[in-house]
């Protein structure tokens, strides 16, 4: 059985243990807030798409009519769709009755002879079109069709979402590149610790006539093993602690988006493999370059 101090001098020794805890801890803080990101950026998405426009028609409208309306309608390309069908909805001057009804409690029939409310269409709008200078076009441009009376959409409401939607990306966007310096930061430090006993060991290998190349490859090799260990650790528990919170909280799976977490797992392996290589190369480069003096 080999002994802890063969053990360490072992070209490419790493203390297992430390180097592999503190890297998981790191990743696994970069994939939780990438975890929040995404679910940010599904929360913004349903957001979006609960803007709508109301394109209110004509009275005694006939059914070729309406169908027409609703043709030209569904052709522009500011109809969003959703699922592989468009967002578009209509609703009958009765269906719009018990709708107000409904919500208000109030039933105008009863003093009403008149229904004073209108067939329409309910339009969601794509992302791309969800501004208030685009809006205000598609509502001029809405408003040209035959048979349309009036088209309505909530200005202050669009306004405020993408104001707010902005000011969160900015601060979402600093405090990535923050995280990400800290993290590598301490995954570097981690790493030139782990390699500080072997430092007499370099030099000894560098004395005898070993190149860079050849003593480099050791600590690279299990630097890149462990990196991607670390990022596969993380990414397991991320993925449990994901699974038990969308067991246990409602609606927590409708912010999730499979295609991206899995995408944002392969991420951290790859980033921790290429992170600790990195810290690996710029740690043993630093015991290599130093002086027998420094090394003490």
């Amino acid at each position: 059985m080999t002994s802890p101090n063969k053990q360490k001098k072992t070209l490419g020794y790493f203390k297992f243990g430390s180097v592999l805890f503190s890297t998981t801890l790191s990743l696994f803080i970069v994939g939780l807030f990438g975890v929040i990101l995404i679910q940010a950026r599904t929360l913004s998405r349903l957001i979006r798409e609960n803007i709508e426009v109301q394109v209110f028609l004509d009275k005694n409208l006939s059914s070729e009519e309406l169908g027409q309306i609703r043709s030209d309608i569904s052709g522009r390309p500011f109809v969003l769709v959703k699922e592989d069908s468009l967002s578009m909805k209509f609703i009958s001057d009765e269906e719009a009755a018990e709708i107000f009804i409904e919500s208000t409690g109030e039933d105008f029939t009863k003093f009403l002879e008149d229904n004073p409310l209108r067939d329409s269409y309910v339009i969601g709008i794509a992302e791309e079109f969800q501004t208030s200078e685009q809006l205000e076009v598609i509502a001029k441009e809405l408003e040209s069709i035959p048979g349309v009376f009036e088209v309505s959409y909530m200005t202050d409401l669009v306004d405020y979402i993408n104001k707010n939607l902005i000011k969160v990306s900015i601060v979402m966007s600093a405090f990535i590149a923050i995280l990400i310096i800290t993290v590598a930061m301490l995954i570097n430090n981690t790493i030139r610790l782990a390699l500080f006993s072997q430092r007499f060991l370099i030099r000894s290998m560098q004395l005898v006539g070993a190149t860079r190349g050849f003593i480099r490859k050791p600590f690279l090799m299990r630097a890149w093993v462990f990196g991607m260990l670390a990022g596969a650790v993380s990414s397991g528990i991320l993925f449990g602690l994901i699974s038990y919170a969308k067991s246990n909280i409602e609606g927590f799976a409708l912010l999730q988006n499979e295609y991206l977490l899995f995408l944002l797992f392969g991420a951290l392996i790859v980033i921790g493999g290429i992170l600790s290589l990195l810290s690996t190369l710029r740690a043993v480069n630093k015991y290599l370059n130093m002086s027998l003096d420094e090394l003490y």
